[in-house]
């Protein structure tokens, strides 16, 4: 099966931005469905968006309009372009891994992302 893993975050200004990269090792990555997911400290984990094998894209109202997750099946590779960031956008970013039929127990160690003023 695949297994994820993250990078991209890191310290960043209000205002500006960050891609993050979920890369994927192990066979058919292709046929697999992404997540990403982020929890700050303290607090439950939220859904930021993902991208079916079709690429059908979905967004969580946290972040529409300001991200976007876009997938390159040659590098194994999901993406998460995030613009305008804000204080709040501060939190660890995970990605998650699907099949047709429901999201599975398989996630990225995450990377961390901090946006200050």
């Amino acid at each position: 099966q695949v297994q994820l893993v993250e990078s991209g975050g890191g310290l960043v200004q209000s205002g500006g931005s960050l891609r993050l990269s979920c890369v994927g090792s192990g066979r058919n990555f292709s046929d697999y469905n992404v997540a990403w997911y982020r929890q700050a400290p303290g607090k439950h984990r939220d859904f930021i968006a993902s991208i079916r094998s079709d690429g059908i894209v979905k967004y969580g109202y946290l972040v529409r309009g300001r991200f976007t997750i876009s997938r390159d099946d040659v590098a194994k590779t999901v993406y998460l372009q995030m613009n305008n960031l804000e204080p709040e956008d501060t939190a660890d970013y995970s990605c998650r891994a699907g099949n047709a039929i429901r999201w599975l127990d398989i996630w990225g160690q995450g990377t961390m992302v901090t946006v200050f003023s």
